[in-house]
């Protein structure tokens, strides 16, 4: 009786009969979901509240921790604190640290001498003084902190401590002033701690605990002040205070500890572990701070937390999910028997037809829309019948002419890549690798990266008597037009030296600038190919163990291992709009001393987590730890630093860098 209605008239009996059927398992079921529910949104609410309360913390803390570093690394600190007796060396401090103290966070800074041990101290409440606040004691425990820390191997440490001679307690910044390895004294801020806890670790949300862990688990923030293990970053031991302490099982002791260590591994991430913390079983949700060295932790409570918004939220959950399930399981019966069955014959002889088995008869329809498909899905199979031979034949044409098309575009692109690669061999063949391997052997590396297959970058070598001379040119432009500017270049320079001599690095340079500009006002080249180039050349005397050095955009860096120094190259570039001024800068060849030329391409190069280039001061940094490697080594290092450093980021332009060095 029922096959005589249509389609949809069964599609509706079968869901009405769905739905009775459904009503009765469902509960149970309903149940099982909303737990499963309520977990999985609790452990996203931990997590996303731990990240959330993780960049509020680490944005203000941060910024004050890295304004503290340049106050204790300020020059004008350094000097009051070998001359603490110097009134205008202590009269010049204060006014550049009340600067600072306007831009802390909590207009507050503090300085000790290590060398007299006076505390000096100004903040917003209380009245400016120049005089130190109180001298500390090697034999008070209140002053222990600071000892601590300066026995410390760090540079510097976040301590919740109270001051009892200032009567305040906060989180303090303490960061150690060097006079080279020597440690003189302390500098930092503070932050106030009720203000801290207050801003950052108090929540009004029930049944979630915000706070503050360092590395060995001692509590430096909690909303109950009585829990923080105060001056346990400055050495202090206290056993009570601690994440450990607030875990009632070893298991859960051991399992933290370990999230800790994952945490530590993998910064800025969020690790999830269930324990009993605190007398009940709650989430706890872990995030590692490596720039404060701090844990932040929060515990949630899943039965008092507001995971899920009150009883008609779970109402309504429990109501659909019932629904869902029903109407799943009994209408999907229903429509399988009465609906896909046939649908499911229908569709196997459409393959037939779409293998191209045009002469199969589909089978009889039913009087419904499922016959009257078949029926019409059948005069479709004979339009397409008539269609695919044409259409075949079509396509027989098109893919012959797109086969031509296609190899006439890979002779051409051949063509063309092999003429790039044969232009890469011809400036390799120009550069003085041969000479440099001959004359100096283990005593120079180089670092020769093109952008591209050819690039704008090339170096230069020669000796003359007891002279040599080295240097680095870029030439502006990658590719194609900067390897053709480098012949020019190198054409250039080389008459320049001719005519010159090699003495004087400076009339080197002007000689080349004047005759690349002689070249370039016969010759129209295309506007794409840029003209001007940054230069470097030094010429050492082997006798007189001297180095004379001129630049145009390009300096000379040298370093012994503890120390760096820098020659400044001219302003302006080789063939620039205006001429420029070069001029010759001289210094001894010091023996255990190596020297660098570098161009552009190795301190822009885009890389780190911003993706900012190297800049000068890390690539200083580069250079002082490997100056006293063995070249081979230096070569390996800075090649690794500059491929950790540009991680999955492009080559942003040619990277050159020549370096040397003469210890006999």
């Amino acid at each position: 009786m029922l096959s005589r209605f249509g389609l949809r008239t069964k599609s509706i009996a079968a869901l009405a009969l769905a739905c009775l059927v459904a009503l009765i398992p469902a509960g149970a079921i309903g149940w099982l979901a909303l737990e499963g529910v309520r977990t999985h949104f609790g452990e996203a609410y931990a997590r996303n509240f731990t990240q959330l309360n993780r960049e509020r913390i680490l944005a203000p803390v941060s910024r004050d921790l890295a304004l503290s570093r340049r106050l204790a690394g300020s020059e004008v600190t350094r000097q009051w604190l070998l001359d603490e007796g110097n009134p205008e060396r202590r009269d010049l401090f204060f006014r550049e640290a009340e600067g600072y103290r306007q831009d802390f966070r909590d207009h507050s800074y503090f300085l000790i001498s290590n060398l007299s041990r006076h505390y000096y101290f100004n903040d917003a409440e209380k009245p400016f003084s120049a005089a130190p606040r109180y001298t500390l004691d090697p034999m008070k425990a209140d002053d222990a902190w600071f000892f601590n820390t300066v026995r410390d191997a760090t540079d510097y440490n976040i301590n919740v401590n109270p001051d009892v001679n200032l009567r305040v307690t906060r989180v303090w910044l303490n960061v150690l002033v060097y006079d080279g390895e020597r440690k003189i004294g302390l500098a930092g801020t503070g932050l106030d701690l009720s203000a801290f806890v207050r801003e950052f670790i108090a929540t009004g949300e029930p049944g979630v605990t915000p706070l503050i862990v360092d590395r060995s688990g001692a509590i430096q923030a909690h909303p109950d002040e009585r829990r923080i293990a105060y001056g346990s970053a400055a050495g202090a031991r206290d056993a009570v205070h601690t994440l450990s302490a607030q875990l009632s099982e070893d298991g859960d002791r051991a399992a933290v500890a370990a999230a800790m260590v994952r945490a530590e591994t993998e910064p800025g991430a969020v690790q999830l572990l269930p324990a009993m913390f605190d007398g009940r079983d709650q989430l706890l949700a872990l995030s590692y701070v490596p720039e404060l060295k701090w844990h932040v932790v929060t515990a949630v409570d899943l039965r008092a937390a507001r995971v899920l918004e009150g009883v008609w939220a779970q109402s309504a959950t429990a109501a659909l999910v019932l629904l869902l399930v029903a109407l799943f399981g009994a209408f999907g019966y229903a429509v399988e028997r009465l609906v896909l069955q046939p649908l499911r014959k229908l569709h196997q002889s459409a393959l037939a037809i779409a293998g191209g088995h045009y002469e199969l008869s589909l089978p009889p329809g039913a009087q419904d829309e499922i016959g009257d498909l078949s029926r019409a899905f059948g005069t479709m199979a004979d339009q397409v019948r008539r269609h695919t031979t044409e259409l075949e034949e079509r396509v027989r044409q098109r893919t012959a002419a797109l086969e031509q098309a296609n190899q006439e575009m890979r002779v051409a692109h051949k063509q063309i890549n092999d003429s790039i690669d044969y232009a890469s061999l011809i400036q390799r063949a120009t550069l003085p690798n041969r000479q440099l391997e001959k004359l100096l052997d283990d005593r120079h590396f180089i670092l020769w990266r093109p952008r591209d297959v050819v690039g704008g970058d090339f170096y230069l070598f020669r000796a003359e008597g007891k002279h040599l001379v080295i240097g680095v040119v870029d030439c502006a432009g990658h590719g194609v037009p900067g390897a053709l500017m480098t012949m020019l270049a190198r054409s250039a320079i080389d008459h320049a030296m001719a005519e010159t001599g090699v003495e004087s690095p400076s009339a080197i340079l002007a000689h080349t600038d004047t005759a690349l500009r002689a070249m370039l006002q016969q010759h129209e080249l295309p506007r794409a190919i840029a003209t001007n180039m940054d230069a470097g050349i030094a010429c050492v005397d082997l006798q007189a163990r001297t180095l004379r050095y001129a630049g145009a955009r390009i300096a000379l860096y040298w370093s012994d291992g503890e120390t760096v120094g820098v020659l400044k190259g001219g302003r302006r570039a080789l063939v620039d709009r205006r001429v420029g001024d070069y001029h010759d800068a001289g210094l001894p060849l010091r023996p255990g001393c190596t020297y660098y030329l570098a161009t552009d391409g190795f301190l822009d190069q885009a890389g780190g987590e911003l993706g900012y280039g190297m800049g000068y001061e890390s690539f200083t940094a580069l250079l002082r730890a490997n100056a006293r490697l063995p070249m081979n080594e230096q070569a390996e290092a800075l090649d690794r630093a500059l491929l950790e450093w540009r991680g999955d980021r492009p080559q942003r332009d040619d990277v050159t860098l020549l370096s040397f060095r003469f210890d006999d």
